[in-house]
């Protein structure tokens, strides 16, 4: 929501102000679409050259993450820790016999259930039960430090995925102002062609082809990259529940008191995010 509010109040300051200052918007507004349709094809053909459909894909779904925000709340890093701090529990209890029907199928476990969102979601239902699956094959016997090195592993490769958009972004920004430029060149081309015209001919021209400099910074540093900025802190809040699951995980194998390993996951968290450790303690005693 804010980043659609951003771009109408950059767009409207901009403009409002290059129109109180005096300048006229009809060579502008005139000059814009073809200047776009340079700019923004190139951009688009840039990206195409360099990247994948998977990318590609990737891209504009990173781009609608951007207005919709965090994929995970702060009720779901919440939920991760209850759940995954409630699968060693069964499997320190009762072993890994009871806990192999929950990880190797989460879609009818009921310990899964009692968070439907979770649940649902592939990345995370992944991250929990895959090491889980392990060590019910090996019946417990994985050393520690083993599966903290799968775990890291698997929270590598979806980072690197949910970071591509933005690198994919942020070089678009980089990429923009220069594009603006050939643009603009190519106006000063068309220009030089019609040398002979009169000075007010030649001046409509030259701010013709300007326009095509300004709409490249403006893309650049007005939109692309603060769309880029704004994915990463996207990611950076998403990719917290990875490290909440895998601190439970690991701290419950060393053999923590369960205060302490809720301590470890929340601790991770963002002060702005983070739960009380009281609150997790109580819904992990069914308060």
């Amino acid at each position: 929501m804010f980043s659609a509010i951003g771009i109408v109040v950059l767009l409207v300051m901009v403009f409002g102000g290059f129109m109180l200052a005096g300048g006229a918007m009809g060579p502008v507004l005139a000059a814009l679409p073809l200047e776009f349709m340079m700019i923004g094809g190139a951009a688009t053909g840039a990206t195409l050259i360099g990247n994948s459909m998977h990318e590609i894909k990737l891209l504009g779904a990173g781009f609608g993450r951007v207005f919709k925000g965090p994929r995970y709340n702060d009720q779901d890093h919440i939920d991760a820790i209850a759940l995954t701090s409630k699968l060693m529990k069964l499997l320190r209890s009762e072993g890994a016999v009871a806990l192999e029907s929950h990880v190797t199928e989460p879609a009818s476990s009921t310990l899964f259930s009692e968070y439907p969102r979770l649940q649902a979601d592939p990345v995370v239902t992944a991250m929990i039960c895959d090491p889980l699956t392990l060590m019910v094959v090996s019946s417990g016997t994985l050393d520690t430090h083993a599966v903290e090195d799968i775990i890291d592993s698997s929270i590598k490769t979806q980072m690197h995925e949910m970071d591509e958009p933005q690198h994919m972004i942020q070089s678009l920004a980089d990429a923009l102002p220069a594009l603006g430029i050939v643009a603009a060149v190519l106006g000063i081309i068309k220009t030089m062609g019609a040398i002979d015209q009169p000075p007010a001919v030649l001046g409509k021209m030259i701010g013709s082809a300007l326009v095509g400099t300004f709409l490249g910074v403006l893309l650049a540093y007005g939109l692309a990259g603060p769309l880029g900025s704004r994915l990463k802190q996207i990611n950076t809040h998403d990719q917290q529940i990875f490290h909440s699951i895998k601190q439970v995980i690991i701290a419950s194998l060393h053999g923590y008191p369960q205060p302490l390993v809720l301590e470890a996951a929340r601790s991770g968290l963002p002060p702005a995010h983070r739960p009380k450790l009281t609150d997790l303690l109580d819904m992990m005693r069914g308060r």
